[in-house]
């Protein structure tokens, strides 16, 4: 059995043991992205809650203008 890493979306109001608990996310992949849908079962006590990923920074988007008419071939 493998870890896996899951961003929480809710946590479900569904009936359930004591100290359990149904929680539905994303399952993401090593580069963050979402790649299934998950319901889990689980114990909160068992978690390992990551910290949050940094807010992406943007890039310059300053570029050499491209001059746009009519092109001329051979």
């Amino acid at each position: 059995m493998r870890p896996i890493f899951v961003r929480v979306i809710r946590v479900l109001d569904w009936p359930t043991y004591d100290g359990w608990l149904w929680i539905d996310g994303y399952e993401l992949a090593a580069n963050g992205d979402a790649v299934a849908r998950r319901s889990l079962f689980v114990m909160p006590a068992g978690l390992i809650w990551a910290e949050p990923p940094a807010p992406a920074t943007r890039r310059s988007t300053t570029r050499t203008p491209v001059k746009r008419g009519p092109v001329r071939v051979g």
